[in-house]
């Protein structure tokens, strides 16, 4: 029952939070930044006042390992890939192919003349919102067996996320895949072959020379 409830939590938390604060933020971005940043801190220090500190453990529910051409690998992290891969191509469709994926695309490329021609971007918002915070959910409850849960698990993943808007671009969904997979596989093959702090330098030096080279990113779409 973790999953659906982290996903409902998470959904209900998304509706007030951007009915309270982010609306009247729209077309503010650094005061859109500085106001979710604030809550991030407000919500992790509440936590920290009826959970505590102390580090939670989740048992994996598929443990075990499978061989794939002669090599294990740990069944739930395959489970895991399968997982990300649906959720990508559930999302991608729905982006590209379903009506509110279009008024999606609409107000992102032109909010103005999308609101022209009578789409609601009030609403629009509010439910890309909080799909976004419900996807974070169930982020967070299919990490939670994989590492130590505690009130900053989020940070560093919060971190990731910015290099890979960085390097994919706003605004694509493709290049959220690109985007992972360019950092992510950069870190894991730095951090092997040298330390975990090399592969951190490393996805940093390439967001760094996207930001100087290419700012709006791979896949942006103006």
């Amino acid at each position: 029952w973790a999953i659906p409830l982290a996903i409902f939590v998470s959904a209900i938390l998304g509706f007030l939070i951007e009915w309270s604060v982010i609306r009247h933020l729209y077309n503010r971005t650094f005061d859109t930044l500085l106001a979710t940043w604030g809550l991030a801190i407000l919500i992790r220090k509440g936590v920290e006042v009826v959970f505590t500190r102390d580090y939670k453990s989740v048992n994996q529910v598929v443990p075990g390992t499978v061989e794939i051409f002669g090599v294990n690998y740990p069944a739930y992290r395959l489970i895991l890939i399968s997982i990300i891969i649906c959720i990508f191509v559930v999302l991608l469709l729905w982006y590209q192919r379903s009506k509110v994926g279009l008024r999606v695309r609409a107000m992102v490329q032109n909010p103005g003349l999308a609101a022209a021609i009578g789409i609601d971007i009030a609403i629009l918002s509010r439910v890309t919102f909080v799909i976004g915070v419900s996807t974070a959910g169930l982020a967070g409850a299919l990490l939670a067996p994989l590492v130590r849960v505690e009130p900053y698990i989020g940070l560093d993943y919060l971190l990731s996320s910015f290099f890979i808007l960085v390097v994919g671009g706003l605004g694509s969904i493709e290049g959220l895949l690109i985007g992972s997979t360019i950092i992510g596989g950069t870190d894991a093959v730095i951090s092997t072959i040298f330390d975990k702090t090399a592969g951190y330098m490393s996805v940093l030096i390439i967001s760094i020379l996207f930001l100087w080279l290419r700012p709006d990113g791979i896949f942006y779409r103006r």
